[in-house]
């Protein structure tokens, strides 16, 4: 789309009453009044805070440290060796605890 740059450009009161005249046309045209969504489905796949979950069994693979990482001795998280940043006590420290 070509832009004529020499045409003259419009007043800010020609552009307020432009974006007013478009937002009526578009007000209540692609709206309805109903609504699409079953509640009641919509509801059974939402889980509240505290809701029972004893009849779920959670299987977690654990894969103790590697070689190359270690447990920081602050934020007890598994790090790779190049996150450490001292030794503190015989306990390692990562970068993110150190600073």
């Amino acid at each position: 789309m070509a832009t004529d740059y020499d045409a003259p450009r419009k007043q800010d009161e020609d552009l307020k009453q432009d974006s007013l005249d478009e937002l009526k046309a578009h007000t209540g045209a692609g709206r309805s009044d109903s609504v699409d969504v079953d509640e009641a489905e919509a509801a059974d796949g939402f889980e509240l805070p505290g809701a029972d979950l004893s009849d779920v069994e959670l299987s977690v693979a654990v894969i103790p440290a590697q070689d190359d990482e270690f447990t920081c001795g602050s934020c007890f998280l598994v790090h790779h060796r190049s996150q450490l940043a001292y030794e503190e006590d015989g306990m390692p420290i990562c970068t993110e605890c150190a600073s």
